[in-house]
């Protein structure tokens, strides 16, 4: 064979070659295929869905109905990843990136906050302890608790204080303890927004937890972020969520909770808690534990006596008579509770699973709190 016929024959395989990619479906590289690559290099990924070149072909290829609709997995994995393309946010002018995930905040960092804020215009409100009047002021004075001692009322007034303080979108030290409780709960290890129905899931009738403090105010977000980042009390917090999502059983939890805290805030302003404050010479960690202990004795009751969400104003108003008679009961009975579950010994839940359907939301439910029943007779008390 002479050198023009082997010339022939492999320009003839060149352009069959041809030939059989196109029929395939890929054309041959050419300088036109280059330079459009070129040019896209330096047109940012954001951008890339409105180039008027690519957004022809795209409509191009919609119109095109193949005739076997088989779509291999890379293809819908190349196409997912080209719709995520305008879910990503360039870089602002000044080059920083979107905001991350705000970190977990402790308790301790939160009361910080409030203690280096001005609080005057809140102060002002308080109302420290209960006023009584004729023989009931008599009988406290001879039978009820001590006087909480001198040196600790200002602890007192800024718990009070606190409770007066509502929640403030705007301010990042609240944003930051709602996130921080919510993935507690959840386990998420994403940002929530401060507004949306899956704050319904956390236990508050609606979207906006704000409207839920009543009573109570940051003060009821501060227990919730207490119980969910202490260590010895996360899964006690934990196992009653899961309660509260049982698919007989349930309750809102976040609102439960509230009211709880209802109930320390009254106790406290009428002395209840002042003797085992005296005793450890401080006030914010006895309203803690005593706000945890009585959640824990709300989540027993709830459980063994096989309440429902139709009992909750009248466990809340004995749960409220008992926690004010006998908190250092309950006090021991969460100490015993936390050892226990330290040593892997306690379980609220035991093994109980909580099955069945799912449980509906919190505004779906009639909840009756602290604050929507009549309050008690005692003769010269005032109510919050």
């Amino acid at each position: 064979m002479n050198e023009k016929s082997c010339s022939f024959h492999n320009e003839k395989e060149f352009r069959d070659g041809q030939v059989e990619s196109v029929s395939a479906g890929n054309s041959p590289p050419n300088d036109k295929d280059s330079s459009a690559l070129l040019a896209f290099r330096g047109i940012p990924i954001s951008e890339l869905k409105n180039h008027s070149l690519l957004r022809a072909l795209t409509t191009e290829a919609n119109g095109w109905a193949p005739g076997v609709a088989v779509v291999s997995p890379e293809v819908l994995r190349a196409q997912e990843e080209w719709e995520a393309v305008q879910n990503i946010q360039p870089e602002t002018a000044t080059g920083s990136q979107t905001d991350q995930p705000a970190q977990l905040i402790s308790f301790s960092e939160a009361l910080q906050h409030f203690q280096t804020i001005d609080l005057s215009s809140f102060k002002k409100r308080i109302q420290p302890t209960i006023r009584r009047t004729g023989l009931a002021a008599l009988r406290h004075c001879l039978f009820g608790p001590p006087k909480l001692h001198q040196g600790l009322r200002e602890e007192r007034d800024l718990v009070l204080t606190i409770a007066q303080c509502g929640l403030d979108s705007r301010d990042p030290t609240h944003g930051r303890v709602l996130k921080t409780i919510y993935k507690k709960l959840t386990g998420s290890k994403f940002d929530c927004a401060l507004h949306g129905d899956h704050w319904e899931d956390l236990g508050f009738q609606g979207a906006n937890p704000a409207t839920d403090l009543r009573g109570a105010g940051f003060l009821a977000l501060l227990h919730l972020l207490y119980l969910v980042m202490d260590s010895k009390t996360l899964l006690m917090a934990q196992e009653i969520f899961r309660l509260s999502h049982h698919h007989i059983q349930q309750f809102p939890f976040c609102l439960m909770s509230v009211n709880i805290t209802r109930i320390a805030i009254q106790a406290l302003r009428e002395e209840c808690l002042s003797r085992e404050c005296n005793r450890q010479q401080k006030v914010i960690p006895v309203v803690n534990s005593f706000y945890a202990a009585t959640f824990l004795h709300l989540a027993h009751v709830w459980k063994t006596q096989q309440k429902t969400i139709a009992d909750s104003g009248f466990v809340l108003k004995d749960l409220e008579v008992l926690a004010k008679k006998s908190p250092r009961r309950l006090l021991k009975t969460l100490e015993i509770y936390l050892a226990g579950v330290s040593k892997g010994q306690t379980s609220l839940l035991g093994a109980q699973k909580c099955r069945g359907a799912p449980a509906p939301h919190s505004k779906d439910l009639t909840f009756t709190g602290v604050c929507d029943l009549p309050p008690h007779s005692s003769e010269g008390t005032w109510p919050v």
